[in-house]
């Protein structure tokens, strides 16, 4: 029986006036779907935090949340530079993603 092949992203959204949120995730897909329905009464939601403008992939659970940690203690102009230097436009980048082959989640 083949091993199970785990995925976990750290993300950044933004709204557009540049509010930052960053999670931690098994489906980068389902999450920020979530976040986009604009739940009432959630942080996202109150601040129009919808964007998805940055993620890495991790295969391990641990260093995804290492990294999670990592960038909430890092200041403002940090996270934008970071972000600045893969999608120097900030565009949503939510239309580019796809479920890894084979994967069901």
């Amino acid at each position: 029986m083949p091993r199970r092949e785990y995925h976990f992203w750290v993300y950044i959204l933004s709204s557009r006036s540049r509010n930052l949120y960053i999670g931690m995730t098994n489906s980068l897909i389902r999450r920020t779907s979530t976040h986009r329905e604009e739940v009432p009464g959630t942080h996202t939601a109150r601040y129009s935090i919808h964007r998805l403008v940055y993620f890495e992939y991790f295969r391990y659970v641990r260093s995804a949340i290492a990294r999670e940690k990592e960038l909430k203690h890092w200041t403002r102009e940090q996270k934008i530079e970071l972000i600045e230097r893969v999608n120097p436009t900030w565009e949503d980048l939510f239309l580019t993603l796809q479920e890894p082959v084979g994967f069901e989640g």
